[in-house]
């Protein structure tokens, strides 16, 4: 795993400020502390830094073809290379390293752009083509590995593996995105291809972008989409072993390393069922690692060490103090932007863990998405049913009125909190999905939100986009449009930036066998009813899985990566949290209604309600805005 970043003149052949490249090279140490690279010609830099995996004597970056007229810079892994290798050698192509990057090199040059779709794997990276005078970036399908970017006003393109890559260069566009802001109090996280800076971008997943020396403008395209094409199957139990295949046949080409490999345990399904798969696949024991809570609810680790010893695994285990906060401070840092998912903490830490013993580790990110496996999905399904059976002319204003009367019971068990369903079932299917994935409605962002950078939104909604991707959906059924959504957005925004920063914060590699794209594209044809049966989610992915999991595995209620918030906002935290948001934090930006924060702030305190979900949102909001 690696950093790329680079600079490319539009406007002619200006030099390179050579040491501003190294700087934001260097901002990215952490992603490859092996070895750093660079090239210069006029009007162009590009720069690497290197996590040795494969080939570790040779693929130093940038790496040429053979005339020196195509350089990359590349960031991930392309597991199919060796067949790829050998489909270019038979083409004439001859080949100086082991590794994987030589693959896009020369795949530039038999294939163009139409190289990417020849790519499995993980992957961001530049291509900078002499003869043509351009430069191609490409990133992978479902968006694991980032890629952000920015054209200046002084025509100068730059890109770089995370933002801090780009706030290197003094010439960035640094005023905030009011937009970027309303979808992160909305979402936790700032959605593709948004930032927190206006003019600077993320990449989309499954996107490439095309920019050539004497132009300014941009070229972007999808060269892929999650199809969910019905496909034909005769019985489950067809369905069920052909799944088993597919997964083992995904973990087994991210198994290919010269340096340690292992893999996190949470004792969930879909990381119980990669370390399965693994045990399969080697002779000797996997490594694996977990993090335990000595909190009751939050501690997950006596499922994990039941899936260890059933396969033998060397386990290891770091219990988390319950009051490890203390990466807090470091969060910003490590994200850029604003970044609100908690579970960013024991993510960080299971890393650290697992950098001790690994160098590559695979994980079960992914499943929940395709599969299913959200509680939100059981609940979406369960009020499209009863939006079936009401007319709209009846139902909205019915429960829209039942959403204004009905108490916020916060504290209450779920099924008392009818609050939120009664607003949700007021809307159309995508409004109230969004309302029940929200971290703060619209209701609350609306009280939150000052009436001047209310104005600066200009009316925009953060629901637009669910809706964008919505009206994408390649699938009219209910459930797979929201999962569409969620891979779309949740998926990239939240859970694999989560994972790449932590991850890479500690110089490790993380594979992830449940998003290869094509077990993706082959679960994603699969019927809804037998992803989520009546209310039990990843059913199809369960029951493939029960002759090598057990039902105290696959059927328990799930857990989550959860962090004991409400109780260190209340205890620990609270001041921090009290200067953070009233005493000269948040309520002196100007955007926020301080009367709203102090009743979140009382409300919390009080007991009165549960609002660790917001607070922590404002916390990090108002972390970020220290460093940016």
């Amino acid at each position: 795993m690696c950093g790329i970043a680079g600079i490319l003149d539009t406007r002619g052949l200006r030099d390179i400020d050579r040491d501003l490249l190294g700087r934001m090279n260097q901002s990215q140490f952490h992603r490859g502390p092996d070895e750093g690279g660079h090239h210069f010609e006029p009007g162009l830099g590009l720069a690497h830094r290197r996590l040795s995996i494969i080939d570790l004597s040779a693929g130093q970056q940038p790496m040429f073809n053979q005339d020196q007229s195509v350089a990359v810079v590349f960031n991930g892994e392309i597991y199919n290379f060796p067949a790829l290798r050998k489909e270019l050698e038979s083409k004439g192509y001859v080949f100086k390293s082991h590794c994987d990057t030589e693959v896009i090199v020369h795949g530039w040059s038999a294939w163009g752009e139409a190289c990417v779709d020849k790519f499995r794997g993980m992957f961001a990276f530049a291509v900078w083509d002499k003869k043509q005078r351009s430069l191609f970036l490409a990133r992978d399908r479902l968006g694991i590995k980032p890629l952000f970017y920015s054209l200046l006003p002084d025509g100068q393109f730059i890109f770089g593996s995370e933002l801090k890559v780009l706030k290197c260069h003094p010439d960035l566009p640094t005023k905030m995105n009011p937009q970027a802001v309303e979808d992160y109090f909305a979402l936790g996280y700032i959605p593709e291809p948004k930032t927190i800076y206006q003019g600077v971008y993320k990449l989309d997943a499954g996107h490439t972008l095309t920019i050539a020396q004497g132009k300014s403008e941009l070229r972007s395209k999808e060269y892929w989409d999650i199809p969910f094409t019905p496909i034909a199957y005769s019985s489950e139990a067809e369905v069920e072993e052909e799944l088993i295949q597919r997964l083992r046949e995904a973990v087994d080409i991210r198994m290919v390393a010269e340096v340690p490999l292992g893999a996190f345990l949470s004792g969930g399904v879909d990381s119980s069922a990669v370390v399965a798969m693994m045990a399969g696949l080697q002779p000797e024991p996997v490594n694996t690692c977990s993090i335990g809570f000595d909190v009751k609810g939050f501690d997950e680790s006596v499922y994990a060490q039941e899936v260890a010893e059933q396969f033998n695994t060397r386990h290891h285990v770091n219990i988390v103090d319950p009051n490890d906060f203390d990466l807090i401070d470091q969060l910003a840092g490590l994200y850029d932007e604003p970044f609100a998912d908690s579970s960013a903490l024991p993510t960080y830490r299971v890393c650290q863990l697992a950098k001790q013993r690994v160098t590559v580790a695979l994980s079960g990110d992914g499943g929940d998405e395709h599969f299913a496996g959200y509680r939100r999905y059981r609940w979406h399904m369960n009020e499209e049913k009863m939006r079936g059976l009401v007319p709209d002319s009846i139902r909205q204003p019915l429960f829209g009125l039942a959403g204004k009367l009905y108490p916020k019971l916060g504290w209450a068990p779920r099924v008392l909190r009818a609050k939120s369903t009664f607003q949700s079932m007021a809307r159309d299917p995508i409004e109230g999905y969004f309302h029940n994935f929200s971290t703060l409605i619209d209701e609350q962002r609306d009280e939150l939100f000052s009436e001047s950078f209310k104005k600066e939104l200009q009316g925009y909604k953060a629901s637009e986009v669910f809706h964008h991707y919505a009206a994408k959906a390649p699938t009219d059924d209910p459930l797979s449009v929201v999962q569409y959504i969620d891979m779309k957005t949740y998926l990239t925004g939240d859970i694999l930036t989560k994972v790449d920063r932590a991850s890479m914060a500690n110089s490790l590699e993380v594979r992830v066998p449940l998003l290869d794209h094509k077990f993706v594209e082959w679960v994603s044809g699969l019927p809804s009813h037998i992803k989520l049966k009546g209310q039990e989610g990843k059913a199809i992915f369960k029951s493939s899985l029960e002759p090598h999991l057990s039902n105290n595995i696959l059927y328990r209620d799930k857990m989550g990566f959860a962090v004991p918030l409400a109780q260190w906002f209340r205890g620990p935290l609270k001041e921090k949290l009290r200067s953070g948001l009233l005493d000269g934090g948040l309520s002196e930006t100007g955007m926020f209604n301080n009367k709203s924060l102090e009743k979140l702030f009382n409300q919390h305190q009080s007991g009165q309600r549960d609002n660790s979900a917001s607070l922590w949102t404002l916390l990090m909001f108002n972390e970020s805005l220290k460093k940016l």
